[in-house]
């Protein structure tokens, strides 16, 4: 399934809007990520447990994304948009949202 941040499938026509589709995640640091995450901060770098939380996470919101315009027989989800937020103290949200369409 074409999954873009485009308003269209190049060289394809849309049929059919199916409405919106979305996928979340929400993910938590655990006590040895912020230990590591602290001495990481003395000496400066990427943080690279914190990187692999959130590409995790934003490939799980996109999954679940998929799986609902699947549901709905879309060939495509298109304007594909990410967005952050903190949801509860150490736990973030990754959240995936577009829309499901057909093609021709």
């Amino acid at each position: 399934m074409a999954v873009v941040t485009i308003s269209h499938i190049p060289g394809r026509e849309i049929s059919e809007n199916l409405g919106i589709v979305f996928g979340s995640s929400v993910r938590s640091r655990s006590f040895l990520f912020d230990i590591f995450a602290t001495f990481k901060n003395l000496f400066g770098g990427e943080v690279r447990s914190y990187t692999r939380l959130l590409e995790d996470a934003q490939h799980e919101a996109t999954s679940r994304l998929v799986a609902q315009a699947q549901k709905m027989d879309a060939d495509a989800v298109v304007d594909v948009h990410f967005a952050t937020s903190q949801v509860a103290y150490k736990a973030a949200e990754i959240f995936a949202y577009g829309t499901a369409v057909r093609l021709k």
